[in-house]
């Protein structure tokens, strides 16, 4: 799994443990509605705003989107 994948992949895990749909998350954040399926399939990755709008929905850090960390809570410390 390449890192964009792992991404896509923590995105859609968080997103469901909060009952939220990946359409409705990339509709609140202003994202292509392909954005999901483009990072698991060609290694793209969205700009460091859209990143940080997820996180923000998501009420999670960049940096356990990005694998940095295990702790979704991480930018509450």
């Amino acid at each position: 799994m390449n890192k964009s994948q792992l991404t896509a992949d923590l995105i859609k895990r968080t997103a469901k443990k909060q009952g939220l749909s990946i359409s409705k998350l990339l509709i609140d954040c202003e994202l292509n509605k392909n954005a999901i399926y483009t990072m698991q399939t060609e290694g793209y990755y969205p700009r460091v705003e859209a990143l940080i709008k997820i996180a923000d929905r998501l009420d999670c850090s960049v940096d356990y989107l990005l694998g940095r960390t295990n702790n979704p809570d991480s930018h509450n410390l």
